[in-house]
């Protein structure tokens, strides 16, 4: 056994988080790309058959008040709120996270009122995001301008109505300055929308303590909530009689069962709603939760930076030099929960590595990404992929 095998069983050994694992449908595979798909919580599968078998196959109709469904959204929602530091009554989960995107910039846009005719949108936003930035703009006769994150401070002015940004950066795992550039949003007068992808489940964030306006989340990566599971949509209490949806779905309406052909949104975060609750997903989501149950964020976090810290001294010690090229950044201030690896032959190596039991992926053109969920990722795991990645890479 090396020396670093032997340092990760000592790590394993004293890990506070190391008894969660058990809590996992997981094999001999070290699974690294939980930052695409989290794992599947073992509570899962026996919940979903209630729903599906008692809640919906013998109560039917009844389970949307008996079983709770029709308070699923915020309810749920209530359950990420302490893993993205915000109190309870400003999350609600529905749609995805392309759709909230929309919702939230629209809605943006809107409070920031008229004479504000520019968007800024991360230049090296997820694609998506990009794609329905321009389309808002376009909709609301807006200019959309891509900036880096850290040159947003210099491009804000008084034309600027709302800012589009991501918290992890999906390729490298740099983690940009949320504090900072919020408060140089508002300094400027405008809105702060932030995509909590990558980072919620996996560091803390602190919304409400930030003054976070805006912000949406997908639940299928450090949330485990399975694939495809509804995404959330944030609303700080403060701008929630002025955030105007542009989905003005019968679910936000104040009284959905009223059937009325005018629109009066619901009070509160209940106005992000949209349609009918899409809810096998949504309760599948809700017992993934569970996992978070006597977990911080902060332990979670120290952990993720042990561990990528970790698995950098082992690929340091086992790769050869110049094979590889971290681009995440070694600081933890500014490092999310992955490691990105520049290698020329990256998708292939990835293949190969999938082949030998290790799941990472793989980002054209040539980084390997490997997503450290603290919940079910031990050190034993960051070693034995450091030391597979060495012999492929060999």
């Amino acid at each position: 056994m090396s020396d670093l095998a032997i340092v990760a069983e000592k790590l394993d050994a004293v890990d506070e988080l190391a008894g969660r694992r058990a809590e996992f449908v997981l094999d001999d595979v070290v699974y690294l790309d939980g930052n695409s798909l989290g794992a599947l919580p073992a509570v899962v599968p026996g919940r979903v058959e209630d729903v599906v078998r008692r809640q919906w196959g013998e109560l039917r109709i009844r389970s949307w008040e008996e079983s709770g469904w029709w308070t699923a959204p915020e309810r749920i929602g209530d359950r990420i709120a302490p893993l993205v530091g915000a109190a309870p009554g400003q999350v609600v989960v529905g749609d995805s996270t392309s759709v909230n995107v929309f919702k939230a910039l629209v809605g943006a846009v809107r409070m920031a009122g008229e004479g504000r005719d520019e968007i800024l949108v991360d230049a090296t936003t997820f694609p998506t995001d990009g794609y329905i930035a321009e389309s808002a703009a376009r909709m609301t006769g807006r200019t959309l301008r891509p900036v880096a994150p850290a040159d947003v401070p210099g491009a804000l002015g008084e034309c600027t109505a709302a800012v589009l940004l991501n918290h992890v950066d999906y390729r490298t795992g740099r983690l940009h300055d949320l504090p900072g550039l919020t408060a140089a949003v508002h300094e400027a007068g405008a809105v702060a929308v932030w995509d909590l992808c990558h980072s919620a489940g996996a560091l803390p964030v602190g919304l409400d303590g930030h003054g976070v306006d805006l912000a949406v989340g997908c639940t299928y990566k450090y949330l485990n909530g399975g694939p495809g599971s509804p995404a959330y949509l944030y609303v700080r209490r403060e701008l929630q009689d002025r955030f105007d949806s542009p989905l003005p779905g019968w679910n936000s309406h104040a009284e959905p069962f009223g059937m009325r052909t005018g629109y009066e949104p619901a009070p509160g975060a209940l106005r992000g709603r949209v349609g009918t609750p899409d809810i096998l997903s949504m309760l599948a989501l809700e017992a993934a939760l569970e996992v978070w149950d006597g977990v911080s964020v902060e332990a979670v976090r120290a952990k993720s930076l042990a561990l990528t810290d970790f698995f950098l001294e082992c690929v340091a010690a086992y790769v050869p030099a110049g094979r590889v090229e971290c681009v995440t950044p070694v600081a933890h201030e500014e490092r999310g929960s992955q490691i990105a690896l520049r290698c020329d032959d990256a998708g292939d190596v990835m293949k190969r590595l999938i082949e030998q039991g290790v799941v990472g992926d793989f980002r054209a053109p040539d980084v390997l990404r490997f997503g450290f969920t603290p919940l079910y990722v031990g050190f034993a795991d960051a070693e034995r992929a450091a030391r597979v990645l060495a012999r492929t890479l060999g």
